[in-house]
């Protein structure tokens, strides 16, 4: 298991504090940046992860850490008919609500400030679950997947899309170099907090990815996992199912 990455700044907050404050400062910018940073691909990965979900046709589906709520406005593509964007950031989620505003989505989508890690959701609730970006800000990673387990029924999908680290040569080198170096630069460019990105940069080098997240998803109880590396291995999308 990888060392925490805490705190992102000097603070006597915890990780879970620290988080919500960072995403509350940096909501106008994020998703602007979100685009700069990943050059527009990450809108690429979030329909990857639309058309895993399609098939299996979900009635319900939980968003965890929904942010500006992107991939939950994604999911209606899916045809689920109620779909609960939840974020521990107030400030994100309000931005996310001017979007599914602006797409007259409400009647499909809820937005709700929530702890991934202490989820207020009954047993069995959702067909499906869904984190993008997410996990690595979990403070205690197995409780939130733990809580996650919960509240899928039963033959429920998980479907999570995360950062990972690119094994092979050049793809490794370059993506050290860009997160080392470029990531921290553009976010004190773009950002008013200026240790947000050198944090989320740190956070995605160190986070367990491949076989190492697959392992602790077995650990929770999953089974029919899957791990599908995207763009030279720089994001994974994993797929597991209760």
């Amino acid at each position: 298991m990888s060392k925490k990455v805490i705190p992102y700044k000097d603070s006597e907050l915890g990780k879970k504090e620290q988080v919500t404050q960072m995403f509350d400062t940096i909501s106008k910018d994020y998703d602007g940046l979100n685009r700069v940073i990943s050059f527009g691909i990450d809108v690429k990965w979030r329909k990857r992860v639309v058309e895993i979900l399609k098939g299996k046709k979900p009635g319900s589906i939980l968003d965890i850490a929904t942010g500006t709520g992107d991939l939950a406005i994604a999911m209606t593509a899916t045809g689920a008919e109620h779909i609960v964007g939840l974020d521990i950031s107030p400030g994100m989620l309000e931005v996310g609500r001017t979007k599914i505003t602006n797409k007259k989505l409400e009647n499909t989508i809820e937005m709700v400030v929530g702890d991934s890690e202490n989820l207020s959701f009954e047993d069995q609730s959702f067909d499906a679950v869904t984190v993008a970006f997410g996990v690595r800000n979990f403070e205690n990673l197995e409780k939130g997947l733990q809580e996650i387990h919960r509240v899928l029924k039963p033959g429920g999908s998980l479907v999570i899309l995360e950062t990972s680290v690119p094994t092979k040569f050049p793809f490794k080198q370059g993506y050290r170099l860009y997160c080392g170096y470029i990531l921290p630069v553009i976010g004190k460019i773009f950002s008013k907090d200026r240790s947000a990105y050198a944090y989320l940069s740190e956070s995605a080098s160190q986070f367990p990815h491949g076989k190492a997240f697959n392992n602790i998803l077995a650990k929770i109880g999953f089974i029919g996992i899957e791990n599908k590396p995207q763009t030279f291995g720089v994001a994974s999308i994993y797929v597991a199912t209760k």
